[in-house]
């Protein structure tokens, strides 16, 4: 009610600032001419609020691609940097720490800032972090995916082959890197990173809550759902675009910006291949810092939208006629609920000074956590959200590793077939309800169903993945046939380096070798051919009958499993994106209308706490359990170099199941509790009625006046 107010009376002493006078100069006059003035036009541009819902849906586009982008990159950062799954895990829920330690207090501070300009800070501080997050790269020494300088290219074959009078000075040049700067610079790169990934957090604080505000304060009543909808589904395409971008960008070599004169012997599908992380952030940040600018331009307050859009008043013609005598459809209050909101917003914050709002809110708290609907609901998403979380974080790193196929080509299937089927499952959730006039148990109804189909179609997921590769001295077989790894005998003479990592492959027995000089080989081999060249080590005397070993680790003999996997992980997403909408509303029902603004403050406040935060770090926690073999850095472990495929998809794939059984518990309790409450209510009102219609033909003309009064 408050900027509706302010309008009509606001001649004198409440438009204190030139952009509120320049528009009520302008808004009186037909098409806007009150002065030819250019100051006076400049500003009535900005006061118009389908140009704020365009930028804010490009703006959080942008926050979501840049906030997004990590994701699709993790495995190149723990690899370029020596990180493992659990760090990378923690280096992700960073973002949400910053986020979460001051939403609390943007409903306080809600009313009494200018807005628009609280975004544009917001957004640059978002920006910022972006170029913060690539500081490290510049800071850091050339990528070197062997022992040697990259400035001595010829060494790069030589350093991993058996040679016994190269080999000791090649391992000493490794060791003797270790030196307390190394290690001060590793901490200080890694430290960097979770304060870029902190401050990316802070700073997309004020832009989602102040944006809805916003445009639920100045749109008409009727367009402001169909504008949320439209900020919403824009706004959805970002984290896909961030995957799309990691696509693009990991195939081009990390180095760009300093290639080695003698260029890179590398290929895309070498396990040593590091991707232009960097350059992912540095695109994101810029467009976020162009679509910051706009919002320094919008006024504190704009006159409301006075006409409803013609668009939305045909479509409602034609489709809602017989769903508007529906008033308890849980759409049709929506918008309603969406203005009460913001109002209690408005009323509630200025009266409070901080220390007051802080003593005030454990006890609402306690008071919205007692609703046991609000609180099965809220877990159910807790449990949710952890899936998503891991599922978001380390499913690229997962088909990499359990497929055997690049990052690139993992985050452009991810990009192409997980989001869209999120966005579709959301879509069809929202479009249920509004349908159907889904009332709690139907919403509640909906959510089990959608959930129980989830988890019936994870289940085979346990079955799609490849076997682990056999990579001798590490992986030992059971047989009775002689292997490889049981007569270390054969290197003994080569000394190879322990830190060396440059796989070669038996393609007879297909074992893999972690070096040329793990597999006894002296010397190589280059055949050029039309496209590419292709690398031979040979005099192998640990490879059976002295074959020649190829460079790079083994081709997957299932690597087509890929697409039905994520196929079946895309379908189940999509299923349990149904219960967004329903479970939402839930939310909204569970509690009394006074509490709905902080109830849905709550909610999101337990998502981040319980499952956005910790879901990363459990689930880097459980790949890193998987581990079969570890680089080691200066005597630390860093990145695993090989995992036990069928540990990963088990535990990975398990924990996800864990999460969504969770979710199947609470909502099948849900939906138990609201059939409860609409027996009870239909008895109650079964047994006063015939009591009520006597009371009321008893005193029918004496009650009308109190009625009224009431």
């Amino acid at each position: 009610e408050g900027p509706r107010q302010l309008w009509p009376a606001g001649e004198g002493p409440q438009v204190p600032d030139k952009e509120t006078k320049a528009t009520m100069g302008t808004e009186n006059t037909p098409g806007g001419k009150a002065s030819p003035d250019p100051q006076d036009v400049r500003p009535s541009v900005f006061h118009n609020i389908k140009l704020f819902v365009l930028c804010h849906s490009l703006l959080q586009l942008a926050q979501l691609m840049i906030s997004g982008y990590l994701k699709s990159s993790i495995s190149t950062v723990e690899k370029r940097f020596g990180l493992s799954s659990q760090t990378s895990g923690l280096l992700v829920s960073f973002n949400e720490v910053g986020n979460t330690a001051l939403i609390v207090f943007v409903s306080y501070f809600g009313s009494r800032v200018h807005r628009p300009r609280m975004i544009g800070y917001g957004a640059i501080l978002v920006a910022l972090a972006g170029l913060l997050m690539t500081l490290p790269h510049f800071i850091s020494e050339p990528y070197r995916y062997d022992n040697t300088s990259p400035e001595d290219m010829p060494q790069d074959f030589k350093a991993s082959l058996c040679l016994p009078t190269t080999s000791a000075p090649a391992r000493t040049h490794s060791n003797g890197n270790c030196s307390s700067y190394t290690e001060t610079r590793h901490l200080s790169v890694v430290g960097i990173m979770f304060v870029a990934q902190t401050l990316l957090g802070v700073g997309g604080v004020p832009i989602q809550p102040f944006g809805i505000s916003y445009i639920d304060d100045f749109a008409h009543n009727s367009n402001s759902p169909l504008y949320l909808g439209i900020l919403f589904a824009v706004t959805m395409m970002g984290p896909g675009l961030a995957f799309g971008l990691g696509s693009l960008m990991l195939r081009l070599y990390v180095d760009i910006n300093q290639m080695p004169e003698g260029g890179i012997s590398l290929t895309i599908k070498d396990p040593r291949w590091v991707g232009a992380w960097w350059l992912g952030f540095l695109i994101a940040a810029g467009s976020v810092a162009l679509a910051a600018i706009p919002y320094f331009f919008f006024p504190k307050e704009m006159p409301k939208e006075k006409h409803e859009l013609q668009f939305r008043r045909k479509v409602l013609a034609v489709t809602d006629s017989p769903a508007r005598k529906d008033k308890d459809s849980p759409s049709k209050q929506s918008p309603g609920e969406s203005t009460k909101k913001q109002d209690g917003l408005v009323q509630i914050a200025p009266n409070l000074t901080v220390i007051q709002f802080i003593k005030v809110f454990p006890r609402v708290l306690l008071q919205t956590l007692r609703h046991p609907i609000f609180l099965l609901v809220v877990l159910s998403q807790v449990c949710l959200s952890s899936m998503a979380a891991g599922m978001a974080t380390f499913l690229p790193k997962f088909l990499e590793r359990q497929f055997s196929i690049t990052a690139s080509y993992a985050n452009l299937l991810i990009g192409c077939l997980s989001f869209p089927s999120v966005i579709m499952g959301i879509v069809v959730g929202g479009v249920l309800v509004k349908r159907l006039h889904l009332g709690p148990v139907g919403c509640g109804a909906l959510c089990l169903l959608g959930m129980l189909l989830c988890l019936f179609f994870s289940l085979p997921l346990f079955f799609i993945g490849c076997p682990s590769h056999q990579i001798a001295g590490i992986t030992h077989q059971t047989s009775a046939q002689p292997r490889p790894e049981l007569f270390p005998s054969c290197m003994e003479v080569c000394s190879c380096p322990s830190d060396g990592f440059n796989p070669v492959c038996d393609p007879s027995t297909r074992v893999e070798y972690i070096t040329p000089c793990h597999a006894g080989c002296s010397s190589q081999v280059v055949q050029d051919a039309l496209d590419k060249s292709q690398v031979f080590y040979t005099n192998c005397s640990c490879v059976a009958e002295g074959n020649p070993v190829m460079a790079g680790s083994c081709d997957s003999t299932c690597s087509h499993l890929v697409v039905p996997f994520l196929l079946l992980v895309s379908l189940g997403s999509a299923l349990a994106c149904l219960t967004h909408t329903p479970s939402f509303m839930l939310i909204l029902r569970g509690v009394k209308k006074e509490d709905k603004t902080l109830a849905v403050g709550i909610q999101f406040m337990f998502l981040r706490i319980l499952a956005w935060m910790p879901s990363p770090v459990i689930h880097g926690s459980a790949i890193d359990t998987t581990c079969v073999h570890w680089a080691l850095s200066c005597g630390r472990r860093a990145v695993c170099r090989y995992y036990n495929n069928d540990l990963l998809r088990n535990r990975f794939i398990g924990l996800q199941f864990f999460f969504k059984t969770g979710s199947v518990i609470c909502f099948a309790l849900v939906l138990a509790i609201l059939r409860q409450q609409d027996k009870e209510a239909r008895t109650k009102e079964s047994r006063s009625s015939p009591a009520v219609a006597q009371q009321l033909l008893v005193s029918g003309p004496g009650k009308k006046p109190e009625d009224s009064r009431v």
